[in-house]
């Protein structure tokens, strides 16, 4: 058979099941497995053999599903998480350790932004913010000898600012180092960013992938493609012998395709076990099925009231890169031609204090700290998910203090206008 689509991988890929067996895939909810021999179990400690012991470190529910979303991106590996925030956090630590040095998009998600500026720089891993439309020539001066990892957002939350992909990979590779790319609000049905130049994909796969803020969860892709060996020096963690494990070294037995999730699994995975419950993971396919159908209806939503939005008297500006006019509408065309997400930012007239009456007149739309789910919600970036960051911060991020975020859902789209058209009347 030829290389499935889409929308064909959303529902077979990663679990092909054999006579007899489950269609679905199943829950294997168990915290460990049984073996005939110590040896047996000894051979998976010390990675010379393929199997599965304690459910920290793997789980087949898990690993089927993880299959499936690196299907999806086009990777070569892939692991689930328990969250966004850890599969961020994992990706980095990964290949940065104390000391060393990250090159980053200011505009990201406000959570990602204290982890990073906050959490990490207290491990001593230190983040340099770069405006994601910087020049070459400023992007350039953020790397420092101690670099080793780029990091940004393909739609940043909530600034939905688009990500120019290649050059942030042309200016990592430059300096041998990995792009890290979250690709949550876009997902792989509207941009692979692996086919940009990416190296690295992370996603909160509780956002459109479950898409029915029913489970929290992440995930790390691997592209399989970034070259290891070619910078030993700055990557000694997957490129010299791990005592921890006798020696191994990850990018020898494993190859670049399979190197850095191995180490992300048996190392940060089995010491900090930020592991999925497989229940989570069986909602999370479920999810996956219908994405690209999902996917369609959220844009088409979005644009609709984005358009709608952007001829209202009592709104100020609208951001959604995929109305046209926008400042990201050109780009969001290159890396996401057949749609970008469901969510869109915009300010009301008035300020906070009208943001405020806006959402509280709300009544299909419900105030809740989410986004990217078939329910169309909103909330109030400044006052809730960027709450720590100063006003500063919060310019370098695209997050101006009347910025609403819609996150709108799947319902019909004449409903989900009449309920921001009576909202904003009541302002």
């Amino acid at each position: 058979m030829s290389e499935q689509r889409m929308s064909t991988k959303c529902i077979h890929a990663g679990y092909t099941p054999g006579n007899g067996e489950p269609r679905n895939i199943p829950i294997i909810q168990s915290t460990t497995f049984r073996y005939a021999t110590g040896e047996q179990m000894g051979a998976l400690f010390d990675l010379e053999a393929s199997g599965y012991f304690y459910t920290r470190l793997q789980n087949p529910t898990n690993d089927h599903v993880a299959a499936k979303i690196c299907a999806l991106e086009g990777g070569s590996a892939a692991m689930l998480t328990s969250s966004g925030q850890a599969a961020s956090f994992y990706a980095i630590f990964n290949i940065v350790s104390c000391g060393e040095h990250v090159v980053c998009s200011s505009s990201i998600y406000g959570g990602t932004y204290n982890l990073f500026a906050v959490t990490m720089k207290r491990m001593g891993i230190h983040f340099t913010f770069v405006d994601p439309d910087c020049s070459e020539e400023e992007l350039e001066a953020a790397f420092r000898p101690e670099t080793r990892a780029v990091f940004g957002e393909t739609i940043a939350n909530p600034a939905l600012t688009v990500l120019d992909i290649e050059k942030f990979a042309k200016a990592a590779h430059a300096h041998g180092v990995p792009l890290i790319v979250d690709n949550t609000f876009a997902t792989p049905v509207n941009c692979r960013p692996f086919e940009w130049g990416a190296d690295i994909v992370t996603h909160s796969t509780t956002k459109y992938m479950d898409g029915h803020a029913n489970a929290v969860g992440g995930a790390i892709v691997d592209s399989g493609k970034f070259d290891w060996n070619a910078h030993a020096d700055k990557f000694p963690g997957l490129t010299t012998p791990d005592e921890s494990y006798h020696g191994v070294t990850y990018t020898q037995r494993f190859g670049l395709e399979g190197a850095y999730i191995t180490k992300a699994t048996v190392q940060l995975m089995r010491d900090l076990g930020a592991i999925p419950a497989p229940q989570n993971c069986y909602y999370l396919n479920i999810g996956l099925e219908t994405l690209p159908l999902r996917m369609k209806q959220h844009c088409a939503n979005a644009l609709a009231v984005a358009k709608f939005l952007k001829d209202h008297p009592k709104v100020s500006w609208v951001r959604y890169p995929g109305l046209e006019g926008d400042p990201y509408h050109e780009r969001a065309m290159k890396y996401m031609p057949n749609g970008t997400c469901g969510v869109v930012s915009f300010g009301v007239k008035g300020g906070r204090e009208a943001a405020s009456r806006f959402m509280a007149g709300l009544e299909l739309a419900s105030i809740a700290t989410h986004v990217a789910d078939a329910k169309t919600c909103t909330l109030h970036p400044a006052s809730t998910t960027h709450r720590q960051m100063t006003d500063e911060e919060l310019a370098a991020a695209g997050v101006s203090p009347d910025l609403v975020r819609l996150s709108v859902g799947i319902e019909d789209a004449q409903d989900i206008l009449e309920d921001v058209e009576r909202a904003l009347d009541r302002v």
